[in-house]
């Protein structure tokens, strides 16, 4: 811990209980509701008029945790499945921009259904279901994202065989007129097909992207429970960028999100020399695995189990106590050396000083080890620091890119407001 008097800076929070986890009612009504208004996340393409009949069957069923996930995500199955029913009609009418928009709402639904993790079965056929249809609205988009598939080289030790991930490469883009790349790692519950949602905004400027789940999540083949499967995933992730014809490889930056920011800050140290520079935004690195941090969170800012969900994707089930008692010591990268290995690159950390999910107080370890790193806190503000991160955090990869953008017209491009 990193506040005065060994305490964590938001300890006083760890007896004050969020009201939305009373039920799922309480869920919609004093959290999730104003951001599915918003359309932003974790509603990315989502339109209220979509969830407000879906959070009508949830109430009146008086769903609350601890959750059937499978009788919680069956509920959005029919409105998902509307959704792409007409998204294919509309697609096979000619009216494309229609058709992707009602694609990319479906995939909102069975987003919202498999959240935070597909842990069970039905939670598991919504991400299949999601991804699809994801990948049909993108692919029509002005800007289209296609998937791609890389050989995984370097797996070992209970690793996948490759990596999926979205790609957007600008018209433009070739060996003659090589472009930036900005490669996104997702979190611990918003994956590829939500994260999406940034392309537009990269592909105005003529900057490729690219996005990938961690491991533990969506596809990554990492194995879960590894500390060092990331490392030979990005090996293979790198060998396939390097031969990309497109792409600038002396302008490559990673931004990381959240539970990706842990991945963003081992990655600034274990691949430096391919990274121009590192975003890690809400992550963490040491006190994130404290046994008595994981105690407090489950009633704090995160919408679910947060604790748990950590858990699963970390590979241990529902083996809870089991992961308390070894993840600081397995995955912290302070107690596994990443923080003082030498040669970290250019590693912007970004934060609100109030995060209930991942405590502020790694950040500040952050910078007591290694080498320099830049770092802006946002004060009074929970995970992430949004929205004052973004705009940080934009300027701050402008100028790194050398990148003559406006910070104002890319974040309009992030709200998604629903035209039919």
């Amino acid at each position: 811990m990193a506040a005065p008097g060994k305490k964590y800076f938001v300890q006083e929070k760890f007896n004050q209980p969020a009201p939305h986890h009373e039920s799922f009612k309480a869920l919609w009504e004093t959290k999730w509701k104003p951001l599915c208004d918003m359309g932003v996340y974790p509603f990315m393409f989502g339109a209220t008029k979509d969830f407000q009949p879906v959070v009508d069957v949830i109430v009146q069923k008086g769903l609350k945790r601890p959750y059937d996930w499978d009788e919680y995500a069956q509920c959005f199955f029919p409105k998902a499945e509307e959704l792409v029913a007409q998204a294919k009609v509309a697609e096979e009418e000619g009216n494309l921009e229609k058709a992707s928009e009602l694609y990319l709402r479906g995939s909102a639904v069975y987003r919202i259904s498999r959240f935070p993790a597909p842990r069970s079965e039905k939670q598991r056929y919504a991400w299949t279901k999601g991804k699809e249809a994801a990948i049909e609205g993108l692919k029509l988009q002005r800007h289209p994202m296609v998937q791609v598939e890389i050989p995984h080289s370097h797996a070992a030790n209970g690793d996948g065989k490759s990596l999926l991930g979205f790609y957007h490469l600008h018209s433009n883009a070739s060996s003659s007129h090589k472009v930036p790349l900005i490669i996104i790692f997702t979190g611990l519950d918003g994956y590829r097909t939500e994260l999406a949602v940034w392309k537009e905004g990269w592909a105005q400027l003529g900057c490729a992207t690219l996005i990938f789940e961690i491991p533990g999540t969506g596809d990554n083949p990492g194995a879960p429970s590894d500390p060092e499967s990331p490392d030979r995933v990005w090996s293979s992730m790198f060998d396939w960028v390097t031969k990309q014809d497109g792409i600038d490889q002396s302008r490559i930056v990673n931004w990381s999100f959240s539970t990706g920011g842990y991945y963003g800050i081992r990655a600034a140290h274990t691949h430096a020399d391919k990274l121009k520079g590192v975003v890690a935004q809400g992550g963490g690195c040491h006190h994130m695995f404290d046994p008595d941090w994981l105690d407090a969170v489950g009633d704090l800012e995160y919408p679910f189990d947060l604790a748990h969900t950590l858990c699963y994707k970390f590979g241990y089930g529902d083996d809870l106590e089991t992961f308390k008692k070894e993840a600081r010591d397995k995955y912290s990268l302070l107690s596994t050396g990443i923080l003082d290995k030498p040669g970290c690159a250019r590693l912007l950390l970004v934060n609100g000083t109030d995060d209930e999910i991942f405590p502020i107080d790694d950040y500040y370890l952050c910078l007591q080890h290694g080498d320099p790193k830049e770092a802006r806190f946002v004060s009074g503000v929970k995970h992430m620091g949004e929205p004052t991160a973004f705009f940080v955090i934009l300027k701050w990869i402008f100028n790194l890119l050398e990148i003559k953008g406006d910070v104002g017209k890319f974040m309009s491009t992030i709200p998604f407001k629903p035209k039919y």
